[in-house]
């Protein structure tokens, strides 16, 4: 069991909240965001401190950190906020529901992994991932850093998925592919494609490229 800061005074850490107390050993202390954010000195009953001092309220040696913030920016802002947390000198939890099915026990930190997700053998997650619920993580694949996956996406067995990669609901990809750095699949979309382009955009069944980047996209 940890004490615990979660990053955020928004739904998601809400959530986060929720699954800590509702699903986990953790207890959960207080909330920190950046000053300009706080409007009120709590979130939830629990105390809501500047992220700029907050190492200084919560000693690292004490307490561990959690930040499961959400896509945006392709994932920018979560790893940002991931490294400035190492830079405090915190160290983080990652929440894995107690309802999904894991199968691997390479899981990186800072993870959010929701209920009924099904993570086969041989899988390799990295740091500062999502996996919201209801996703299939075929076998022997590999997910890289700060990656958000929504909900009901099939990865089929193989794939290779590169850091800041955002993975729309309902999309399908096929064994063995390998997604370029910051690659967006969008909702619905059937991945042919062995590789991608780094920072690209795949849409439609079967998905094309499309014109523009993912990094000139507000998700």
């Amino acid at each position: 069991m940890a004490k615990v800061i979660i990053f955020g005074n928004t739904r998601t850490a809400e959530l986060a909240l929720y699954y800590l107390q509702n699903d986990s050993e953790h207890e959960v202390v207080a909330f920190t965001v950046e000053q300009d954010y706080i409007q009120e000195p709590t979130f939830h009953g629990l105390p809501l401190v500047p992220f700029e001092t907050l190492e200084q309220i919560y000693s690292p040696s004490e307490f561990k950190f959690f930040a499961p913030l959400t896509e945006k920016n392709m994932n920018r802002v979560r790893a940002r906020v991931y490294e400035q947390g190492l830079e405090k000198g915190y160290s983080y939890i990652s929440y894995i529901s107690s309802h999904a099915t894991v199968l691997t026990d390479k899981i990186g930190d800072n993870c959010f992994i929701l209920e009924d997700n099904t993570i086969q053998p041989y899988v390799t997650i990295g740091n500062d991932v999502v996996l919201w619920s209801g996703n299939h993580i075929g076998h022997h694949g590999t997910i890289g850093d700060h990656v958000f996956f929504t909900s009901h996406v099939v990865l089929s067995g193989g794939c290779q998925v590169g850091n800041y990669c955002f993975i729309g609901v309902n999309a399908t990809i096929r064994d063995q592919s390998v997604l370029g750095e910051g690659t967006l699949i969008a909702m619905g979309a059937n991945l042919t494609r062995q590789k991608t382009d780094p920072w690209s955009i795949w849409k439609g069944n079967p998905a094309e490229k499309a014109a523009i980047s993912s990094k000139d996209i507000k998700i």
